[in-house]
């Protein structure tokens, strides 16, 4: 994109830090116990250092300018103010800011603005000077595990935090952080079709370099005539937070859960060492990474999935409008459709639907494997119910020769740019014993933001609940709950939009799901008793496997395994917590 072009005529690729700000001598600080460093620091990386690591990893060491810097008549880093403002190139930002391509193609950009701390605002006055803030300071592209390896071992050399990034595509800000090295995995874009043999599995699988998106595994299974589970937004990284948080998506009620099909990971592990992770090498590795939470256990290189024969899929949609004389009609038709919900992802169906203030809307019902016909008579009792309630709803159906031409038809999704967000599974039982308190729920929060939910049956997912480390809520979970609301960038308030989500959205369905559970891809990163509710029964030994591998503590994540024993300060310095810790 345009913008990007201009952004790196700003400075050369290493943007090199010197002791000075604005000519004025800082003198060092001790680093303090138990804490990351920070600029300032004694072991704070000195201009030397910084070179040797750039030339280390072949001169792809790239300094942080914040994309919205184009935005600014000043960028204020450590070498002083930079001269950035372009306004034609700003509006071209301004009108690509929420499409995920705009945030791909940095080292450095969270799609999930808050965690930037507001640092470099597009929509402020170009005279409000654009500051770092959160991002990271450098990134390394990493090409290889040699890469990876280097900047893990000068990440601990210099008492820095250190950072895992892929797409950037991350709602609780795990891919960026204030004063921070990132390993940038977005062009390790290998995929090699294998033959793999195990004791558990016996056929073809796909090899996925940790920066392959979700649509590029597609294609590329799609071309060998296979198909992969993957996620609903094509440019998350398949290989990343998606399978290491669990992930769903269209093909979930089919064959499971994303981390259901790792056969074997490459990891580069804290201590530095290339491992390989399957279930005879590593085996609490591997268990730990397929669904155990990201950026926690180590840096993933490439993992092998399983694949599936290639076939026809069928997908349906429904649009029901809410005009100010129906909303009570409409919260009845989401009770019946609550009802008739298991019946729909037993048949194999991935259900996505939305309620909002506009209305309530299937986004699509997606079903692999199942002609049309079979898929609107699984979806019929739905209809009926609309019917008999006099619900005006639109219908439309439709069926593919191949997954992938399925999957390319699907409504576009939102991007992570436009909301706060939270979320929490919602079990079977809830919505066939206590309908009528989880559509009122329901109703207080989607007659108000965004609502969406995914429905699916993962259960059979995996032999039994505890074969990986997903939440073993999950698997009798009917549906995700998946809410957003919107932020203002004019009038920014960080907190407003989560203040929101935890203390009033997301009591409104924990009431109904005591010691329950949510997905820790798509969930609240001020969630209260984060272990349990993101990791479950698991997390004991997800910590005992945590200490193992990482010892200390150089992998962080936040609300990820062992991060109760770390706090970020007000500075954006992260501190070990003596009490967690010991």
């Amino acid at each position: 994109m345009l913008f990007h072009k201009a952004l790196r005529l700003l400075s050369p690729i290493l943007l090199l830090l010197n002791e000075s700000v604005h000519g004025k001598v800082i003198p060092p600080r001790d680093s303090y116990d138990g804490c990351r460093a920070i600029p300032g620091d004694y072991s704070w990386p000195s201009l030397a250092d910084w070179n040797a690591l750039n030339k280390t990893v072949g001169g792809r060491l790239i300094a942080t300018i914040p994309i919205g810097a184009l935005c600014h008549r000043t960028y204020s880093s450590q070498t002083g103010d930079i001269a950035s403002y372009d306004k034609q190139k700003c509006q071209e930002l301004r009108d690509s800011w929420f499409l995920p391509e705009t945030h791909l193609a940095s080292s450095s950009s969270p799609m999930a603005y808050a965690f930037s701390n507001n640092s470099c605002n597009p929509w402020l006055d170009p005279a409000v000077s654009c500051t770092i803030g959160r991002h990271v300071v450098y990134a390394i592209n990493a090409l290889g595990p040699s890469d990876i390896q280097q900047g893990v071992k000068f990440a601990k050399a210099h008492k820095i935090r250190l950072v895992i990034r892929n797409t950037g595509h991350d709602y609780l800000g795990r891919s960026t952080g204030a004063h921070a090295l990132g390993v940038w995995t977005h062009n390790m874009k290998s995929m090699e079709l294998t033959k793999y043999q195990s004791r558990d599995y016996s056929g073809p699988a796909v090899k996925i370099g940790a920066g392959v998106h979700g649509v590029d595994a597609y294609t590329f299974a799609n071309s060998k005539g296979l198909v992969v589970v993957g996620g609903n937004c094509p440019s998350v990284g398949i290989a990343g937070g998606y399978t290491q948080g669990g992930g769903h998506g269209p093909l979930a009620s089919k064959y499971g859960l994303g981390a259901d099909q790792v056969l074997e990971w490459e990891v580069v592990t804290a201590g530095g060492q290339l491992l390989t992770a399957n279930c005879n090498q590593n085996s609490d590795l591997f268990w730990a990474l397929r669904g155990g939470g990201p950026g926690t256990f180590g840096v993933v290189v490439s993992m092998t999935v399983k694949a599936y024969p290639d076939s026809y899929a069928s997908t349906a949609y429904f649009s029901v409008l809410d005009n100010g004389t129906n909303t009570d009609t409409i919260y009845k038709a989401i009770g019946s459709f609550l009802t008739l919900l298991p019946n729909i992802v037993d048949a194999g169906v991935y259900a996505l639907w939305v309620v909002n203030p506009a209305g309530f809307f299937l986004m699509p019902a997606f079903a692999p494997t199942l002609r049309k016909g079979e898929l609107d008579k699984i979806l019929k009792p739905t209809l009926d119910a609309m019917d008999s309630l006099k619900l005006g709803y639109q219908y439309s159906s439709s069926e593919n020769p191949t997954f992938l031409s399925a999957y390319k038809s699907l409504t576009s999704s939102w991007n992570v740019s436009d909301y706060s967000t939270g979320g929490r599974l919602i079990p079977r039982d809830v919505a066939k014993n206590n309908k009528d308190a989880l559509v009122k729920a329901i109703r207080h929060i989607g007659s108000k933001t965004l609502f969406s939910a995914v429905s699916f049956n993962v259960k059979n997912g995996v032999s039994s609940p505890d074969e990986n480390a997903v939440n073993p809520y999950f698997r009798s979970s009917l549906f995700n709950v998946f809410m957003g609301v919107p932020l203002n960038y004019t009038d920014y308030n960080g907190q407003t939009g989560e203040n929101e989500i935890t203390n009033d959205y997301l009591p409104a369905l924990a009431a109904l799901t005591p010691n329950g559970g949510a997905y820790p891809n798509e969930a609240d990163v001020n969630q209260p008793d984060f272990q349990s509710v993101f990791y479950g029964t698991h997390y004991k030994k997800l910590l005992t496997i945590k200490n193992k591998y990482d010892p200390q503590g150089v992998f962080y994540a936040k609300a990820g395994v062992g991060s109760e024993a770390w706090k970020e300060q007000v500075d954006g310095r992260l501190c070990q917590i003596k009490s967690a810790a010991s």
